[in-house]
């Protein structure tokens, strides 16, 4: 206690504070104070109720006396001494405010800017946890100082194998939207695009009001009945509702802002983390012309690809191992790998010659980039040799030279020019292919990043027997949940190759 009553001397400043903080640890710790504050529950709602119990112990008979909780605007007062290792519990509920900020990692908190996160407050750089949603404040008077604890609100449960579980607790909003495609490419076909989203407590979603057209705000069409927590919901929008633009979906009477998409990240060595992004709807209206119609995709690492293809017109069917091996693959007009599937699928060096034997009886095979690692080595991919390199353009600005500009890849449904490549996000392209059979593989592209050299492996072309085969580095599984229209128009060239079946 001398050394807290000294350091409590010093003047007002940083390190004065973190000191400070430090030596209350120490103190609970050596006094064997226990203090917790927890939820049965992981999520507190807005505008909803919350039950936190708090549990006090001084397990090695410390002279401690509690004196005061607060939470909030709750503030209890108390002049309990706590006896040794003999529990002092109670519970309180809380109404979650309206205005409490859902729990947002604070390098998420503000809008990310180009190339990185904008956070406010340096001191929380290098922060590895969230901000906690609710802190109790324990004032407890110990020989006779009075110490103040912070204790973290946690949501604690017990798993059956782990014991005794501690989450942080997170506030959400009353509905969170389900995860939907963010960009619907609005085409000459009426469409339907369904919005789902998830009741977090009871409540009467008001009627939407009125808009002219119906094509102000989606936010203004949903409403109007009964929803019970627990339970998902979903609106359909039709085609003539939506205009090219980017919609803010929320429910009324919440029109003026996009309501949250909640994502979770849980892994067992670390707390686990529930972000919040905005649920916005990117109507693209794209000059696309698609030639080819059934795709087969063997799934990779994972990517949203597939849904992109479906949202272009094409008919996808996901291939395993199993729907290789027994699956004709004549039938489809092209066959695409997702990304990193020969990194990650050891099963996909069985099917080289069958790949092969599709391409060389006039099918396209479009294999989208693998890292280095591969397992035993580089497998074989396509008829002729490359090696695949870690070569990568990271500008998503850099210049790109057309090499065969009269190449059908170029101009096969679609034209493709220098128009195609602007807008794109993050970079170009990874993991090129080098060291290609040069006799073979055509390059369509030159690439650099500023100061760097040319780089012509970032599409590469062979014609093999009747079909195509292609290798391609180029990000097509960032540019197209990005909804940039030039890595549609591309793609659905490469898909074109074979020119196999028009539709």
């Amino acid at each position: 206690m001398k050394i807290y009553k000294a350091v409590a001397a010093l003047e007002n400043g940083y390190w004065r504070e973190q000191k400070l903080k430090e030596i209350k640890e120490l103190i609970a710790q050596c006094s064997g104070l226990f203090l917790e504050a927890t939820t049965t529950v992981p999520f507190a709602v807005q505008t909803d109720s919350i039950r936190i119990s708090f549990s006090f112990n001084n397990r090695l008979g410390a002279d401690a006396t509690l004196q005061k909780v607060q939470v909030d605007a709750f503030d209890s007062s108390f002049n309990n001494k706590l006896e040794k290792n003999r529990n002092f519990n109670f519970a309180k509920s809380f109404l979650v405010a309206a205005s409490k900020p859902v729990t947002q990692p604070y390098w998420l908190a503000k809008k990310m800017e180009e190339g990185y996160f904008n956070v406010t407050d340096q001191q929380k750089i290098g922060q590895a946890d969230i901000d906690p949603s609710y802190q109790a404040n324990v004032l407890v008077r110990m020989y006779n100082e009075d110490l103040s604890f912070p204790v973290n609100v946690k949501y604690k449960y017990t798993d059956p194998v782990k014991g005794e579980i501690y989450q942080p607790l997170v506030v959400i909003p009353p509905i969170t939207f389900r995860e939907f495609d963010p960009v619907y490419i609005k085409g000459e076909k009426d469409k339907l695009v369904s919005i789902s989203f998830l009741a977090n407590k009871n409540l009467t979603l008001p009627k939407p009001t009125a808009v002219q057209n119906g094509k102000d705000t989606l936010s203004k069409l949903i409403g109007g009945y009964d929803v019970q927590k627990g339970q998902q919901y979903a609106e359909t929008f039709r085609d003539d509702q939506l205009e090219p633009k980017i919609y803010k979906i929320n429910v009324a009477p919440d029109t003026k802002d996009a309501g949250y998409i909640s994502k979770t990240i849980a892994y067992d060595h670390i707390p686990s983390i529930t972000y919040f992004k905005n649920a916005l709807l990117n109507v693209e209206k794209i000059d696309l012309k698609i030639y080819n119609k059934k795709i087969g995709y063997i799934v990779g690492a994972g990517d949203k690809v597939p849904e992109a293809l479906e949202q272009m017109g094409y008919e996808v069917t996901l291939l395993t191992d199993k729907e290789l091996a027994k699956n004709n693959l004549s039938q489809f007009d092209a066959i695409i790998t997702g990304v990193r599937a020969y990194n990650t699928n050891e099963w996909m060096r069985n099917y080289y010659d069958k790949l092969m034997k599709y391409v060389n009886d006039g099918g396209n095979l479009i294999v989208q980039y693998n890292n280095t690692q591969f397992r035993g080595g580089q497998p074989k991919i396509g008829p002729y040799n490359f090696n695949v390199v870690n070569k990568r353009i990271t500008d998503e600005n850099a210049e790109v030279v057309f090499l065969k500009p009269d190449h059908p890849v170029l101009n096969f449904p679609n034209k493709i020019t220098q128009q195609d490549f602007k807008g794109w996000i993050q970079e170009r392209s990874i993991y090129h292919a080098s060291n290609y059979d040069k006799a073979n593989y055509e390059t369509i592209f030159s690439m650099h990043d500023p100061g760097e050299g040319n780089d012509e492996g970032s599409l590469v072309i062979a014609k093999y027997g009747k079909g195509y085969f292609t290798y391609t580095g180029i990000v097509f599984f960032r540019e197209l949940p990005a909804g940039v229209p030039g890595a549609y128009r591309l793609l659905a060239n490469i898909i074109a190759l074979n020119k196999k079946k028009a539709f």
